[in-house]
């Protein structure tokens, strides 16, 4: 099978998205006493899990920031390209820096999650429907979730619960934009087949 910019930059995405999941899962199974409600998702990297999550959150970083380059080949649209290799960027700055790391960690995971988010809202450029409507979705729920997170307002799920609310919708989504890149089908946008019809 012949890898055109297209299909590299869904692989990478999805298979980023994906180990990171899983060694998120890992981590936490591996970890003692770890509550989804109330650690952090970087306590997982200073525990006895943080080789697997620590290493999982930089691949996923570089991965992302990879695919930056063959999604800007692909569609030519560089807001979306940089928004994409911004939450690479700090993601792989997550993976360095543990939280015992103090506000230089602080710094990566607020731009991880910040323009992962706005790049799950930009991509609705580029599917179809109801798949635009579903990155729109799942990008707006992220980006709420964060301010929530900011403001310390958990609605009862617990600072871990929330701010899950803020990763998994961007995970989720670089899964299914991944496929959908990999795909390589002409039904799928392209730099010269934009589908603007929200």
């Amino acid at each position: 099978m012949q890898f055109n910019n297209r299909k590299t930059s869904g692989f990478l995405l999805f298979a980023g998205s994906v180990i990171c999941i899983l060694g998120i899962i890992i981590a936490e199974a591996l970890h003692p006493a770890y509550s989804t409600s109330e650690n952090y998702i970087s306590d997982l990297g200073v525990g006895p899990a943080a080789a697997v999550f620590n290493f999982s959150v930089f691949l996923l970083g570089v991965l992302v920031a990879l695919s930056s380059y063959f999604i800007q080949k692909t569609f030519g649209f560089s807001l979306f390209s940089t928004l994409i290799v911004m939450a690479g960027i700090g993601a792989i700055g997550v993976g360095v820096f543990t939280e015992d790391a103090g506000w230089i960690h602080v710094m990566f995971s607020s731009i991880t999650f910040l323009f992962g988010g706005l790049a799950v809202i930009v991509s609705s450029i580029f599917q179809r429907r109801p798949m635009s409507y579903l990155a729109i979705a799942l990008g707006g729920l992220s980006l709420v979730a964060l301010i929530l997170f900011v403001s310390a307002n958990y609605l009862g799920l617990g600072k871990g619960g929330m701010e899950r609310l803020i990763a998994y919708p961007a995970l989720l989504w670089a899964v299914g934009f991944g496929g959908h890149l990999i795909d390589d089908s002409k039904d799928g946008a392209g730099k010269d087949d934009w589908c603007f019809d929200l």
